[in-house]
Order: C-alpha cells, then sequence, then structure tokens
C-alpha cells in the first residue's frame, strides 16, 4: 500500500485489496472510502468485495465512485460526511489522485486554495488543476 497522508485524519491511496483492510484496521483506521468505479476493476476488488473486506475488519465503509470528469455537488458533500465520519479514514481510487480532489472540493471555502494545492502537493498530488474550481466553491460558500 501506498499510503499518504493529506491531515492527522485521511490519509489517500492507490487500489487497496481486500487482504489490505485488516492491516488498516490494525493501524487504527476507521473508515474506508472507495472512489473507484466498479467498471475500472474487476470483481475481487468491486465495492463490494471491498465493502465485505471493510464489514470484516471493523471498519465502516463508504462507495462514492467518481468517474473522471464528472464531479457532482452531490459527491463533494458525500465525500465530506464520511470523511467526517468518525475517522481516521482512508480514500482510494486508482492512484489517490481523484479522492485527493474530492477532498480539496470539499476544503474549498475552509482553507485557503493555495494551501489546499499545496497540501495535496505535500502528499504528492498535483491538484493545480483544479485550483480555479476550488476557488470558485469557496466563493460561492463566501
Amino acid at each position: 500500500m501506498d499510503l499518504r497522508q493529506i491531515n492527522p485524519n485521511l490519509a489517500v491511496s492507490p487500489q487497496i485489496l481486500p487482504e489490505d483492510v485488516p492491516a488498516l484496521a490494525d493501524a487504527g483506521f476507521k473508515v474506508l472510502v472507495n472512489n473507484r468505479p466498479d467498471d475500472e476493476v474487476g470483481p475481487e476488488v468491486d465495492h463490494e468485495a471491498m465493502a465485505k473486506a471493510a464489514a470484516d475488519a471493523g471498519m465502516s465503509y463508504h462507495y462514492l465512485p467518481f468517474q473522471p470528469g464528472q464531479i457532482t455537488p452531490d459527491l463533494i458533500s458525500d465525500f465530506g460526511t464520511a470523511i467526517a465520519s468518525g475517522g481516521p479514514v482512508v480514500a482510494y481510487c486508482r492512484s489517490g489522485n481523484r479522492s485527493t480532489v474530492l477532498w480539496a472540493l470539499n476544503q474549498a471555502g475552509r482553507m485557503p486554495a493555495p494551501e489546499i494545492v499545496e497540501t495535496a502537493a505535500g502528499a504528492g498530488y498535483d491538484i493545480s488543476g483544479v485550483a480555479p474550481l476550488i476557488e470558485s466553491l469557496a466563493s460561492r460558500k463566501g
């Protein structure tokens, strides 16, 4: 696993396997957020397999598939609810980038946009391309 800490309550990762989930629970993670759509993976790591692995490990699970280029206000809001649901949280997708983008968009208006982009960069994700959207969302909240 390639866990990258975004903040004390959230780590993001590329694809996680069901056999990785007990180690995450043992490390203290309480919530698993799957941002990878099932049409990108096989049945061995689809949302049902991952939900079972999370349940078996005593973790709560959220399936919030994020198709590239198809972000919605509900997806951003639901991600925010998931990461506030009693972490520590691990969110994952193919590379961890989509999970990071969802976090960033959820933070719009809570943190300055440059700080959001810098935090993501510190975890190894270049989300500078979504900085205008972060600014736009922040101005709507403000």
